[in-house]
């Protein structure tokens, strides 16, 4: 508690917290204010957490949508309690980096999910063509607090700490305007919940390294590497009942399963049978729904403010994915998203005699211009058409700042090289 509360560890906290943006919890003290409260009550909030008198305030809850369907379950806890968890964590990690398998990569620095895809292609270029994939049943909710305590208190000797702890695990919920009691879980969304997951999981790579199994995990994605289906089912029932018997957890039996590698997907990859990773098509599908979204023809709001929104997505999906050799998929990516925009800009026309000017202006010929302003076709079908192209061309949407998938994955390629020295491709 003394390394975790010293005046360079809580400074170092704030600034992290600070710079993650995060809202309000439910006493409604925003980030940007607790540096004035911290220099009024900061110590009296050292002396409760020295003492163990401290008390963490409820987690306001939150649900966002989950990319395959479903509801996650977010809790935001108060500004002066991220600022705890987050010194908390950056000790505990330190001990625990040491201690972590090399075969986990999510939630740890200096590991990202491509290095977890680099080491999945090295197995089934080995031969390992069938995968184990292991989905855990909502994971963060239903964690075991004893277990994870005795795994914590095996290296962690302070008792005001692991009290601490044990408070911020069962800190209320607040769903509206009631506070309920935590009795399992770890509170997803929190700074401290992604070293908890970690510690949990530890355990099952212990238990798989002492098997001699070939794996990869990142969070709760779990995937096992073998040479033949009949090993696979025989590995995914020892497993499933070590997981559920020993960690109380729970397996998501209509997720998990045994198959080929190019038969499901891990970290939104597909991986082939030669060790080539594809794009998971699932994945193509979020973005042009998150495309659809932004380009729906009623929103009403301006075409700028659709283009700004557009950047972000595209140059997220474009790091992520940068790896993989895709040039003719995202032209084809681009041409779409350019004809949703042309789309989107001829509907804000509304008035023939508006959208003639607007093709005019330019550079559209006049009676060519007046075919398409008269013409009875949706705004979909307009979109297509060889007048609306001439006129809002490629160069067109350059100078209005979209964000080029094509041009920027040539110019990624440059800078970068591939983790995986097998070509990518997207399917």
């Amino acid at each position: 508690m003394e390394e975790i509360l010293s005046h360079d560890n809580i400074k170092r906290a704030y600034k992290q917290v600070k710079q993650n943006k995060g809202v309000a919890g439910i006493d409604q003290m925003p980030v940007g204010k607790f540096a004035t409260w911290y220099t009024q009550e900061g110590a009296t909030l050292i002396a409760h957490l020295h003492t163990g008198s401290y008390h963490p305030q409820g987690v306001k809850q939150v649900e966002i949508p989950k990319p395959n369907g479903g509801k996650r379950k977010l809790g935001i806890p108060t500004v002066t309690d991220r600022i705890i968890q987050q010194a908390i964590a950056q000790v505990l990690s330190q001990i625990y980096e040491r201690k972590f398998s090399d075969h986990s990569y999510g939630f740890r620095p200096n590991r990202n999910a491509h290095q977890a895809l680099q080491k999945a292609s090295g197995y089934i270029e080995e031969g390992r063509l069938t995968v184990v994939d292991i989905d855990l049943k909502t994971f963060f909710d239903v964690v075991h607090h004893d277990r994870l305590m005795y795994r914590l208190s095996e290296t962690i000797g302070d008792k005001i700490l692991l009290k601490l702890i044990r408070r911020y695990l069962q800190s209320g919920v607040m769903v509206d305007g009631v506070i309920s009691q935590r009795t399992e879980g770890t509170p997803q969304g929190s700074p401290l919940f992604p070293l908890l997951s970690n510690i949990v999981l530890d355990e099952l790579d212990e238990e798989l390294g002492k098997r001699g199994h070939k794996f990869v995990r990142y969070a709760d994605d779990c995937n096992i590497f073998v040479r033949s289906q009949m090993a696979g089912e025989r590995v995914m029932e020892s497993i499933s009942n070590f997981i559920e018997s020993k960690l109380k957890l729970i397996v998501n039996k209509e997720k998990s399963k045994v198959c080929e590698v190019n038969q499901t997907k891990f970290l939104g990859y597909t991986i082939q049978q030669s060790g080539n990773l594809t794009v998971a098509q699932k994945s193509l599908d979020r973005l042009k729904a998150k495309v659809r979204t932004i380009t729906k023809r009623n929103r009403g709001v301006k075409f700028e403010q659709l283009i700004s929104e557009l950047t972000p997505v595209l140059r997220g999906w474009l790091n992520y994915y940068q790896y993989a050799k895709c040039q003719r998929q995202l032209q084809k990516l681009d041409a779409w998203i350019r004809r949703k925009l042309r789309c989107y800009r001829l509907k804000q026309c509304k008035r023939p005699i508006t959208l003639y000017r607007f093709l005019v202006g330019l550079g559209v010929k006049k009676g060519t211009s007046w075919l398409l302003a008269l013409s009875g076709k949706g705004c979909w079908r307009k979109s297509g058409c060889p007048q609306a192209n001439q006129a809002m061309d490629n160069q067109w949407f350059e100078e209005q700042g979209l964000y080029n998938l094509t041009l920027n994955y040539a110019r990624l390629n440059n800078l970068r090289k591939p983790p995986c020295a097998r070509a990518c491709t997207v399917v």
